[in-house]
């Protein structure tokens, strides 16, 4: 297919959104330019009515609506957008009276989320988050998506049952959430695990499209998908990660953050979130290169704190540094990367190993041929660089364990 037959087949949507002053409207409809654009839509225009509250009955008054009816043919216009929350029946009178099918941000947001979850564990939240969404909508949900008989918004529970059998979708939520406490058991099991073999972990986190599943690959070769799309990353992937000071960890790239996430989602992916909470070291991606870098800074750091993550240390890792044009001071918290050329990369691995925990560090020794039992005990808990016999005994290169650091003092050697 060539690319302008594509653009042709894009949907064609219009975006509206209300300003009634509790959050910057500009930048959230333009968040939901980006989200559409992900969703594979094309958007005409865009609307925002300035109000003082929603209108109940179609959430933008009735002249705009009138206004925003008038341009659906002559656009060619398939859907409309809003970028707030509507209940059922706003979606059944605004569809009414466009004769269009109607979504919300949030049903666009779990839409998306259903065609890139990849995982068992992904696929079983966005189903809940979806099911309980429109458990509360069921009236009027199902007019304002049957103008069009599929495509964007209808990915995931099929309309008919939800529109005629409640008790089904009870049903279905009592299932998928016994299943998702049993993978979250599993996960936890082998949190469990990881801490009591020692093993350090660092999660990724951070606004959407910020970078953070290119830095994953970059360090860990993971071959992670990375597309310049909001929410490329919905499962949670872990990979180790050697660090210079010869200590292994395991990193996890976690799911983007946006403004104003669904509550549904965040509820649905709540469990998986809190295994930042778990986690030993926190890095915190940002673009470096958005205009609204603190907000998104604040929208991230306002849900780790949610999920409890505030003690847990942390390094902001400005990314896409290659884009900003300004003086890059790194510190002990603050490190700036281009994921995309690698520059940076040795100052972030040597920020990451002065920020975790010292369970281990690098030493040389030189162990006595008596003293066989103590070597064959750092063989075993301990990653070995080189090891070679001489006449004074095994010489070795090793990372030593914090608990043996003290018995391994009496052997260190220059060589």
């Amino acid at each position: 297919m060539h690319e302008n037959e594509q653009q042709n087949a894009r949907t064609k949507v219009i975006l509206i959104g209300i300003d009634t002053g509790e959050y910057d409207a500009k930048i959230s409809i333009d968040e939901l330019a980006e989200l559409a654009e992900t969703a594979e839509c094309e958007v005409v225009r865009s609307v925002l009515q300035s109000r003082p509250a929603p209108e109940a009955a179609t959430c933008i008054g009735s002249g705009k609506l009138q206004e925003i009816a008038e341009l659906i043919e002559p656009l060619a216009v398939e859907m409309l957008i809003f970028d707030t929350e509507l209940t059922g029946m706003q979606m059944r009178n605004i569809s009414d009276l466009t004769n269009c099918k109607v979504i919300d941000r949030t049903m666009l947001i779990l839409d998306i989320f259903a065609g890139r979850a990849r995982t068992a564990e992904g696929k079983v939240q966005v189903a809940l988050a979806q099911y309980r969404y429109r458990l509360t909508r069921l009236t009027g949900i199902g007019t304002a998506l049957s103008r069009l008989g599929g495509g964007i918004g209808t990915r995931g529970p099929g309309e008919t049952k939800l529109e005629t059998d409640r008790r089904h979708i009870r049903t279905r939520i009592a299932s998928l959430e016994h299943s998702l406490r049993e993978m979250e058991k599993h996960r936890k099991f082998l949190g469990s695990r990881r801490k009591k073999d020692g093993i350090l972990t660092a999660a990724i986190v951070g606004y959407t499209n910020a970078g953070k599943s290119t830095m994953f690959n970059m360090l860990t070769d993971a071959g992670v998908l990375t597309e310049n799309k909001l929410f490329a990353t919905l499962d949670v992937t872990a990979r180790a990660l050697e660090l210079p000071d010869g200590r292994t960890i395991l990193l996890s790239d976690t799911v983007g953050l946006i403004r104003r996430l669904p509550h549904h989602l965040v509820e649905a992916f709540r469990s998986t979130l809190e295994e930042t909470a778990q986690a030993d070291l926190i890095l915190h991606v940002l673009d470096a290169s958005e205009p609204d870098i603190r907000e998104r800074m604040q929208i991230t750091q306002d849900l780790l704190n949610d999920l409890g993550c505030a003690e847990i240390p942390q390094i902001h890792v400005l990314n896409k540094a290659d884009l900003v044009d300004l003086p890059k001071q790194n510190d002990a918290d603050t490190v700036w990367l281009s994921a995309k050329t690698g520059e940076g990369t040795e100052v972030l691995l040597r920020a990451i190993s002065l920020a975790l925990p010292q369970t281990a560090k690098r030493m040389t020794l030189c162990i006595p041929y008596a003293e066989g039992s103590f070597l064959q005990l750092l063989r075993s808990e301990g990653k070995i660089f080189r090891e070679e016999y001489t006449a004074e005994g095994t010489l070795i290169e090793v990372m030593v364990d914090v608990r043996r650091q003290k018995q391994a003092e009496a052997y260190r050697t220059d060589q």
